[in-house]
């Protein structure tokens, strides 16, 4: 192993209480030279908002140690430019799509696009039948998913994520999500590519073993789960099996010395 990637949410703090050794694993990733990058299926903040957020936990960083399925999605819009966008996000997330063509945000028809991220409670039946509207109206136009994640721990419990507005969509349009974010593979690839290195080097530390671990090892790296954020103990029952299992990220350090020496 040579590089981590470190899920937010569950892993690094659970909503807006850090989780205990986080900020000295961090710590001990920088002072070691261990490359690492944040990767979360977040699709309510943007960068610089996830930036704010780890400095008020104590944890020095940067947008470019920051990977999320909006700035996936967006860069690759970039590189398609196939037409106008309709985005289901929050308004601080909408500002990782700037400079992209978007349509009024009433509209129900001329998208090419429609991303649907995190929108927490207002994914209500107005906002969810739009979206449909939409891919219906345009039969070429594709729906893109900012991560398949189904749940996440807050301190009010586990919340619905993106996932289930993704597969209702789905199931009502006939279309098939492009997704970006986890567990998609070509999202972990492009998380090695920014690191510099083969994604059999790379280990990915998360909480969800579908999305996380089984991601990461369908991708072919190696899948770490942590007892703490959305974990649950069936989930060291399912068909996922993670490569290690830790109580949480502030096992990671003495887990990657121990592989060091294997």
């Amino acid at each position: 192993m040579r590089g981590l990637l470190f899920d937010l949410d569950g892993v690094i703090y659970n909503d807006e209480v850090l989780i205990a050794g986080a900020v000295e694993t961090v710590e001990w990733a920088v002072a070691r030279g261990v490359p690492f990058l944040f990767i979360t299926n977040t699709s309510s903040k943007n960068r610089e908002a996830l930036v704010e957020k780890l400095h008020r936990f104590g944890i020095r960083t940067d947008p470019s140690h920051i990977l999320t399925p909006c700035v996936a999605a967006a860069n690759w819009l970039r590189s398609d430019g196939g037409g106008p966008v309709a985005l289901f996000v929050r308004e601080p997330a909408q500002r990782e799509f700037e400079g992209l063509a978007l349509v009024a945000l009433e509209a129900e028809t001329g998208a090419r696009y429609v991303v649907v991220g995190d929108l927490g409670e207002a994914w209500d039946y107005k906002n969810l039948n739009r979206a449909f509207r939409l891919l219906h109206q345009q039969p070429e136009s594709q729906l893109i998913a900012l991560g398949m994640t189904r749940y996440w721990q807050t301190a009010e419990g586990l919340c619905l994520d993106v996932a289930p507005f993704v597969a209702a969509l789905e199931h009502a349009s006939g279309r098939k999500a492009l997704v970006f974010g986890k567990p998609a593979e070509a999202f972990f690839q492009a998380a090695a590519g920014q690191l510099g290195l083969p994604v059999g080097q790379v280990a990915m530390i998360g909480d969800d073993i579908h999305a996380d671990v089984g991601g990461a090892q369908a991708a072919g790296m190696k899948g770490v789960l942590v007892k703490t954020g959305k974990f649950r103990p069936g989930d060291l029952g399912r068909v996922v099996k993670p490569d290690v299992v830790l109580e949480s990220v502030a096992g990671a350090p003495d887990w990657w010395e121990m592989e060091q020496t294997q």
